[in-house]
């Protein structure tokens, strides 16, 4: 039986961020849903009006949702997580609709495993970097971006 949003969204919150503390979670949830939100580019034809499900499930987003990663398994995706109340309050807390202060409309994240943010992120400079918290970098969209 497949997921439901919800518990798919409780899933991938633990797996990208569940070290990264409340605010870190918070944060990366807020950027799943401003991709659900935007209405340009890229992320506005997948969500198809805010179905927050296709941002998850893009392909190619998130290492997450990949059974291998370098040819090799994954054993780090959503399907072996096991979220706890805290993945589901972070959950529900950005489908009603909630953004991490900070976190304005970035659109982009990853950690870059070092003290530094790359000042663009993804490589083809469709997001300007934002903000940090924790260990992932946040970055909000170019005009690269909203020609996508």
């Amino acid at each position: 039986m497949p997921y439901t949003t919800r518990e798919l969204f409780a899933r991938l919150i633990q797996c990208e961020a569940g070290g990264e503390g409340e605010d870190g979670m918070r944060a990366v949830a807020s950027v799943i849903m401003n991709r659900a939100r935007i209405p340009y580019g890229e992320f506005a034809r997948v969500s198809q009006g805010g179905n927050v499900r296709n941002i998850i499930t893009q392909e190619g987003q998130f290492n997450c949702l990949k059974d291998t990663l370098g040819g090799k398994y994954n054993p780090q995706t959503v399907w072996n997580m096991n979220p706890q109340e805290i993945h589901y309050a972070i959950a529900d807390w950005a489908l009603a609709g909630h953004i991490l202060n900070g976190i304005d409309n970035s659109i982009f994240f990853y950690n870059p495993y070092s003290p530094e943010c790359a000042p663009y992120f993804p490589p083809n400079k469709a997001g300007v970097i934002h903000n940090r918290v924790n260990q992932h970098c946040f970055y909000i969209p170019t005009e690269v971006y909203k020609n996508s």
